[in-house]
């Protein structure tokens, strides 16, 4: 089975050189057999914002494994991306630390708006797809793991979204983007994803409701990294169309167990500094948590899960939440994390995931 890969901790370069090192991505490369390889990054620069506000991929995610594939002899590289419907991806390649990378690195940026588009037909879905993506020789996948307004999820299947010209991407809204993106994902092959997940968003892809999470997950198998990313802010799997369909179309496997993942060092790691980010709608959510001494992840994956609670109209019947390790050995109502382990309802797991989470205190409201 394919595995998945988690690091804590917000030194986003550090990481990435971590994770390219522990995967040992430099011979996957040269299992390839061709010279110089072209390699792309395909980041999500959906909007001209800094990756602080919980949009787009974090630049450090971009420097540190630019590094790590040029100390390995691999310098064919670019940067590929499309922003938004009505965003300028010049605009987002400069607002977003990019261009400072490109000359740092002497790495092309690729604006795929500029792009022609090749015709292909998926599963009996004709799809639009920016010819230089078709061209590249190994694909890096680098989306940030947020939440979405119709979608509920976009992480590494929908960041190819990215790929296609701003006309096919109108077409895939009115397709419903869930067959579409599977399509999609059976047409161009992501090699290697490297979730940035050190800033998600609460609710919307373009940001504003950013939540720290501190962590990045990296796996070669898209389908399974998104039914893990799902979890991570309170959905099952098949609560997101396009996970089952790119699965059914051969895409990847959704399946994932706790022997799937190799945890690259421990959550303490990722200390909560500050609660969130400001956002009105976290603010208001941080009024049923009791937070002593958390880390980021495991305070992220309960404001994810109040989020969901909110939205099925049970939030209010919860009494506030004891999460971090200030709580160890003390008895209250609710706890989330293996240090409220003496709370009379405890949800385990170092950190839980926003799904176990949302299961334990819809449970709890509707008892």
């Amino acid at each position: 089975m394919e595995k998945l890969y988690v690091i804590y901790g917000n030194r986003a370069e550090e990481m990435a050189r971590a994770i390219m090192e522990r995967m040992d991505i430099a011979r996957e490369l040269a299992s390839l057999k061709k010279e110089n390889p072209l390699i792309c990054l395909k980041p999500n620069l959906v909007v001209a914002q800094p990756a602080h506000w919980g949009a787009t991929t974090d630049p450090g995610l971009v420097r540190g494994i630019i590094g790590y594939l040029q100390e390995h002899g691999y310098t064919n590289i670019a940067i590929m991306e499309s922003a938004w419907v009505g965003d300028d991806t010049a605009k987002a390649f400069d607002v977003c630390g990019y261009r400072q990378i490109a000359a740092e690195f002497a790495v092309p940026l690729v604006d795929l708006k500029q792009d022609r588009s090749v015709a292909l037909t998926v599963d009996g879905l004709e799809l639009e797809i920016c010819a230089r993506m078709l061209a590249v020789d190994y694909l890096i996948n680098l989306p940030v793991l947020k939440a979405h307004c119709q979608t509920r999820l976009t992480c590494a299947l929908k960041n190819l979204k990215g790929c296609i010209p701003d006309r096919e991407k109108r077409r895939f809204h009115r397709l419903g983007l869930h067959r579409p993106i599977a399509c999609l994902n059976k047409a161009i092959r992501s090699h290697l994803t490297v979730v940035d997940g050190i800033v998600g968003d609460l609710t919307y892809e373009g940001g504003g409701t950013p939540v720290r999470m501190d962590s990045v997950i990296a796996g070669r198998d898209p389908v399974m990294i998104d039914a893990f990313a799902a979890e991570l802010i309170g959905y099952r799997a098949e609560e997101i169309e396009y996970i089952g369909l790119a699965g059914r179309l051969g895409v990847g496997r959704a399946a994932f167990s706790a022997e799937s993942i190799v945890y690259l060092n421990r959550r303490q790691e990722a200390r909560l500094d500050e609660p969130a980010l400001a956002s009105g709608e976290v603010d208001y959510l941080q009024r049923w948590i009791r937070e002593r001494e958390a880390c980021s992840p495991c305070y992220a994956a309960l404001v994810y899960a109040l989020r969901r609670l909110k939205e099925s109209g049970r939030l209010e019947k919860l009494p506030p939440v004891c999460i971090g390790q200030g709580w160890k050995g003390i008895s209250e109502e609710l706890g989330v994390g293996a240090c409220t382990r003496g709370c009379r309802l405890n949800v385990p797991g170092c950190p839980p995931r926003a799904g176990e989470i949302v299961a334990a205190l819809q449970s709890w409201a509707g008892r």
